[in-house]
């Protein structure tokens, strides 16, 4: 047959609450344009991608109108390509403060109910003990100890978010010119010719990256058979009332905060991850206006394509130094030639949906 068949189960945001195998696989077939070699990315009951040849017993699936492409989309390369900065390392830290400092909260709103009889059985004393009155209500002493601490979370998300959106502010405005790059690409490395460095930046490290994009929301919609209005599939949410301003803004496959404060009026400068993705190592110690050697992924991934339903990214992440000290981040995509042979994976590499989260 002359069509491809595409299989997929992408991760929701809050992929940690959910089970893989409660999410339907979008499947359908599309017609050959450009030749891709097969491949299969995870298994049945996990999260899952396949591209295969179409065979007798696959006439019966949706045929999806789309094109097949090895140049990345708009939706990519308005949102993958150019200056980043990482995320505050106060949003991770405050994250991994909630539940320690819930958990206090309610041990002591507890200890507070049961304070008579400790205070009796001599377990606890006046210091914290009792209640401090302030105009017509008294308020568990204890507390005041335990609500600082509470409320420390939202305070370090606040600082983080405030030093990010200046962070965001300054490069929009004035921006470092484009590194002077020569790209040389192949199945086992890329190499790059790095020319005239930007003044004020030091290239400290590289690496590659490829993942699988979000798929469109319209075509997981139609091979779900699902109407737009109606009740969504497990694992989507109602459509979101924006436009699809990164990768995974339009799908609605679940509601949360991909990346931390932006501006509202400029693209994004802090990297949305993709939730199927690998990473290659650093390449360190590199010397300004060298020539670079990066390995490819130690995993076999398919070539470059994009589709509606299936969109296999490579990019390369060149990270600098400033003169303050702070680094920042320089990503371009990568047309990564198809394989001569079927690729496999066994297990999806999988990340989170939010940038702190996912080692961006």
């Amino acid at each position: 047959m002359d069509r491809y068949v595409q299989r997929i189960r992408y991760p929701p945001f809050e992929l940690e609450h959910m089970n893989p195998k409660n999410i339907p696989i979008s499947q359908a077939t599309i017609e050959k344009g450009m030749s891709v070699t097969n491949f299969i990315i995870g298994t049945e009951d996990d999260w899952f991608v396949e591209w295969k040849d179409a065979e007798e017993g696959d006439i019966d699936l949706l045929e999806l109108d789309c094109e097949i492409t090895d140049s990345p989309p708009r939706f990519l390369t308005s949102t993958r390509v150019g200056w980043f900065i990482r995320p505050d390392r106060l949003h991770n830290i405050s994250r991994k403060l909630i539940i320690p400092t819930v958990t206090l909260l309610i041990l002591s709103l507890f200890i507070h109910a049961i304070e008579p009889g400790l205070v009796e059985q001599g377990i606890i004393g006046e210091t914290i003990a009792g209640s401090i009155s302030i105009g017509p209500l008294d308020y568990p002493r204890l507390l005041f100890y335990t609500f600082p601490l509470f409320i420390l979370p939202l305070l370090f998300r606040t600082i983080a978010n405030f030093r990010d959106f200046n962070r965001q502010k300054k490069l929009s405005n004035d921006p470092y010119q484009e590194p002077d790059l020569t790209v040389d690409i192949s199945r086992e490395s890329i190499g790059i010719k790095v020319g005239k460095i930007v003044s004020g930046l030091q290239l400290i490290g590289a690496r590659v990256q490829v993942g699988v994009a979000m798929p469109e929301r319209s075509s997981v919609l139609d091979t779900l058979g699902r109407a737009e209005g109606g009740q969504p599939s497990p694992g989507m949410s109602t459509k979101l009332p924006e436009k699809r301003l990164a990768s995974g803004d339009e799908t609605g496959t679940g509601v949360g905060e991909s990346i931390p404060m932006q501006l509202s009026s400029k693209k994004s400068v802090i990297l949305e991850p993709l939730r199927i993705m690998e990473k290659g190592d650093w390449l360190r110690n590199i010397e300004s206006e060298a020539e670079i050697t990066l390995k490819i992924t130690s995993n076999q991934w398919p070539g470059s394509v994009y589709s509606s339903l299936i969109a296999i990214h490579w990019e390369v992440v060149l990270e600098f130094l400033e003169t303050n000290g702070r680094r920042i981040l320089w990503v371009f995509p990568v047309i990564m030639p198809q394989s001569e042979e079927p690729t496999e994976m066994r297990v999806a590499p999988v990340l989170s949906g939010r940038a702190e989260l996912s080692d961006l």
